[in-house]
């Protein structure tokens, strides 16, 4: 079974915006935002609904990462 290096803690992410510069931070799994009890879900059943189609056939997790400044966000694709 493959894991999130970034869910369970073993990496942290860190990057800078490029917009403005300042620091993103990982908010979690997109599928985390789907409502209050989606965080507590089977990871496979929701990576059925991520937004990606093949998050789960190439063992990726889907993360939104936000500016601290600006509050952009993005979505990445995080290895497992």
């Amino acid at each position: 079974m493959a894991m999130c290096p970034l869910c369970n803690g073993f990496k942290e992410f860190e990057s800078q915006c490029s917009s403005c510069g300042g620091m993103m931070m990982d908010g979690g799994k997109v599928t985390d935002f789907l409502d209050d009890y989606s965080a507590y879900m089977d990871i496979d059943v929701l990576k059925l609904v991520d937004g990606d189609l093949t998050s789960l056939t190439e063992n990726v997790c889907i993360h939104v990462i936000s500016c601290t400044s600006c509050q952009q966000d993005l979505i990445l694709a995080v290895n497992e």
